[in-house]
This record gives C-alpha cells, structure tokens and sequence, in this order.
C-alpha cells in the first residue's frame, strides 16, 4: 500500500508490504542505489522480503522519484539518513509491526546509508548491506574534483540555475558511465527515474564516509552480501567494511560478475534475498519462509 509521512518539512512517499499471517511481524526499511527509485531495485526486494513474512518499506528518498524535496536528482546524505529515520519512525506506528523487530537493508549506494544509519540508531536491530558501496573519503584523490564542483555550487550560491549531468550515458560523460550502468536504468519500466542528477551530487559521493558505520554497529548484527567481481562497488570496500565490523556478522560472496546483476538477475537476486531472509530470521527472529 502506498504510503506518505512527513521529514523537514518534506513529503516522502513509500510502500509498505505487509505478510500473510497473524502479525505483529518484524519489519526491514530499504534504501537503494544512486539515482533509484522505490519501484526499481529496493522495490523488488521489499517485495521478495515481505515473501519471507517481513513487512517491508521501500520508500523514494527526498529530491527523487515521487518525494518531494529540491533541487531534483540531488544526493543529500544527511537528508537521506534523516529520511531513514523517519522511516523507521513510521514503521513503529503501524500495528502489523513488532516495534523491537527493525532492520535495515541497503543496495549499492543505500549499503552504506544503511550500515551508517544502523549502526546510530538503537531502534534498528540488524542490518544487511547488497552489493553495498561503503564510500569514505580516506585514499580517494577529491582535492583535484572539489575546485571545479565548488565553482558549480557557487555560481548556485549566486543565482544561477542548478547544475545536472546526465545519471547514465553508454558513450559519453556521466555521473555513471559506460554499458553496465545504462543496461539497467536505460531499460528501466520506472515512470518516476530520471536520467540526471545534479553536478553537486559528485561532491556528496566523494566526501561522505558511510564506511565509519562498521566500527560502530555491533553488538548489533551486520550481514555484507557482494559479487566477487564489481567495478561499481568494489569487493575490496565489502571486505573492509567486513573486517571492521564487531561480532555477529557474516560475509556472503556470490559469483556474480557485474554490478547490476544484484538488481534483477537470477540466480542472484534470489540467493541474496535468502541470505537476508535468514540472516534477519536468526537476529530479528522471524519466521523464514519460502
């Protein structure tokens, strides 16, 4: 069911899934890839997840898809993790929900939101991070990029207009380049995603450190789900928010060879999503079903 709730002011819009079954039931919030919506990648898990008796809420983040928030196509970490916690606020509102029984699950990007965001808030009780991208600014060459993207928020700053790049192009310049990315989201059914993003997204992905959520989530449980071969988001950035991680966690590799296989392709898609269903089931003590 189609969902509204409020954060700074903003409108964010959602589903909710809810399982067959006698509740309250644990329930898992979603937050997705750079530049998706609710009803791409974190959609289709919410969906396979409320399969295993989860009430689930994919929801599109402030500035994309139906929310409300400007500039459009804008990434807005701390937004983003605002917005997080107020979905986990309205997930303890509703009476099919075990308010004690909350976890987190990222994708790609929303990997590291969710580790992030779980590992400083109580309220959440496990966390499970998919072909995650766990973005810190440490050994990343920025000083070169941030003169020009500080230029662009400047003449934004003085009243110019808002900066975009296309978000995928096969040939060409892009926040994400090259085939892989534009296989996805060039084919994409969404009548919500755009095909841009602002020039200051650039500046929010180099600078933020989502990575520093694995030396602060346990005791809470933590669960990194990746391909052994992703140009995207890097096994050795899995490996290493794995390491940092406290007990209890678990690493799962999957023979995966691109990135974007993780978003719908079989058999991949399914043994992730029965990763997370019984990696939640043992911590947040769901029933796991097929």
């Amino acid at each position: 069911m189609r969902v509204e709730f409020e954060v700074d002011g903003i409108t964010l819009v959602g589903d909710v899934r809810i399982p067959e079954g006698e509740g309250p039931h644990p329930a898992l919030v979603f937050t997705g890839p750079f530049t998706g919506v609710r009803d791409q990648v974190t959609g289709l898990y919410a969906q396979r997840l409320t399969a295993h008796g989860y009430v689930t809420l994919a929801f599109d983040h402030r500035n994309w898809g139906e929310s409300g928030g400007e500039p459009r196509q804008h990434e807005d970490w701390q937004g983003k993790l605002g917005d997080l916690r107020a979905a986990v606020s309205l997930l303890r509102s509703r009476q099919e929900v075990d308010p004690e029984r909350i976890g987190a699950v990222g994708i790609c990007l929303g990997g590291g939101y969710a580790l992030r965001f779980a590992a400083f808030d109580p309220r959440v009780k496990a966390f499970a991070g998919i072909a995650g991208a766990y973005n810190n600014p440490y050994g990343r060459h920025f000083e070169s990029v941030l003169p020009g993207l500080t230029q662009v928020l400047e003449r934004q700053d003085q009243g110019g207009q808002v900066e975009y790049v296309p978000a995928v192009a096969e040939d060409g310049d892009a926040a994400m380049p090259g085939e892989e990315p534009y296989a996805y989201y060039g084919g994409t059914a969404s009548p919500h995603w755009r095909n841009r993003v602002t020039v200051a997204s650039i500046r929010e992905l180099v600078t933020m450190d989502n990575m520093m959520g694995a030396d602060f989530l346990s005791p809470r449980p933590g669960l990194i789900v990746h391909g052994v071969v992703d140009r995207f988001c890097s096994p050795e950035g899995a490996e290493e928010a794995y390491k940092r991680m406290g007990q209890p966690k678990r690493l799962v590799w999957l023979d995966a060879k691109r990135h974007v296989d993780l978003y719908d392709a079989e058999p991949y898609v399914t043994q992730a999503v029965e990763a997370t269903a019984e990696f939640m089931g043992e911590h947040l003590r769901a029933g796991v079903t097929p």
